[in-house]
């Protein structure tokens, strides 16, 4: 309906053709799994700068190219970074911007001073070229309004959609689930292997649920170069607690090999240590039919449905997260029903027509109302 920016097209300048090169922008890519939040301050800064930027030629081929090329009634930006192109791109094209919010905080709060005193006060800056923020849940939506210093009303929540292919139609029978797999219990974990979202804390709670069961944890997850010695610790530390054969790391599946995972398992944990701002594996796990355990922070409780569709933990807790995971383990009926709430949870809030028709209509009504 209408034109739409989700990326950028490199104009064909000469002296940009080599540094546009895709085998050379695939190279650079595949390098920065070795890079820390903490060494980017500097790039940070200065992209949130835009046209005052080093990165100030680059924002003009973007804003050239989308007047010329693309004509856009609204441009929407992926993530609070890149806020720093919206005034020029709103200045040349005259399109509304709207940019999503995709857990910024976790990366900035971890960028060193005297950087990131300037990315705060540059981010609020910039945030003012933005007609609308969306946010995937009230509780991010709410924390950001203050973290952007932007009135509430300017930040739109729209749930995150997911896409139902391969997910099961009707809520799967979990005690026949259990039944089939001979008495051994599985506990699943999908995201990044990572400090922030707290695979350690689930290999900690191990042996404390398997005191009195017979259980092991299923992971998989994205694998970088600068994580491998946390997911080194991890196996060190399931080895260290006399756990190493009940912990399974997976590594980096595809959309199958996920699917099987949450097919195969009886509860589904996500123990982050920070608030978490999407909690996508917890959506997918919903989905699933899966119950889920995560920590009282964050998007999960609403994710949650208040306990609806699984259990809240202590947050950095090993010992609450093993106490509450053990009840979902013990207790089958309490398990199916959250199980079967969460499912249906995935199927109305969570549906990803129904995300995309949200956005459309935050666009038909930006269109028509006066730019703020």
């Amino acid at each position: 309906r209408y034109p739409l920016v989700t990326g950028v097209q490199t104009c064909a300048l000469p002296i940009y053709r080599v540094l546009d090169s895709r085998r050379l922008l695939a190279w650079l890519s595949s390098r920065t799994g070795s890079t820390r939040p903490a060494d980017l301050g500097p790039l940070t800064a200065s992209t949130l700068a835009g046209e005052r930027g080093h990165q100030r030629k680059e924002v003009e081929k973007l804003t050239r190219w989308l007047a010329a090329d693309i004509r856009p009634d609204v441009v929407h930006l992926s993530n609070a970074l890149l806020v720093g192109c919206a005034r020029r791109v709103r200045e040349v094209t005259g399109a509304r911007i709207v940019c999503s919010l995709s857990g910024e905080d976790i990366f900035i709060e971890q960028i060193p001073q005297p950087h990131y005193s300037r990315i705060r006060a540059v981010l609020k800056e910039r945030a003012a070229d933005v007609d609308r923020f969306v946010a995937l849940n009230r509780r991010f939506a709410e924390f950001m309004a203050g973290y952007l210093d932007v009135p509430a009303e300017r930040i739109t929540v729209i749930p995150h959609g997911l896409d139902p292919a391969g997910f099961p139609a009707v809520p799967p029978d979990l005690p026949a689930r259990r039944r089939a797999r001979g008495g051994r219990l599985r506990v699943g974990f999908l995201a990044r292997a990572c400090p922030e979202k707290g695979l350690e804390q689930l290999v900690q709670a191990l042996p404390l649920i398997a005191a009195h069961r017979d259980v092991e944890v299923l992971a998989a997850g994205a694998e970088i170069d600068a994580e491998r010695g946390y997911l080194a610790r991890c196996h060190a530390l399931a080895a260290q607690l006399g756990v190493a054969g009940r912990f399974c790391w997976l590594g980096q599946v595809d959309r199958p090999g996920k699917l099987r995972l949450l097919e195969s398992i009886d509860v589904f944990a996500m123990p982050t240590v920070f608030p978490e701002a999407k909690g996508i594996p917890v959506v997918e796990a919903l989905a699933a039919g899966v119950p889920v355990v995560a920590p009282a922070h964050g998007a999960f409780p609403e994710l949650l449905d208040e306990e609806r569709a699984g259990l809240l933990h202590l947050p950095g807790d090993p010992a609450d997260l093993a106490r509450v995971i053990g009840r979902l383990l013990d207790d089958v009926e309490l398990a199916a029903r959250c199980g079967r709430h969460g499912h249906e949870l995935s199927r109305t809030r969570h549906a990803a027509d129904r995300m995309a028709a949200a956005h459309e209509d935050l666009y038909r009504r930006l269109l028509g109302t006066p730019r703020a």
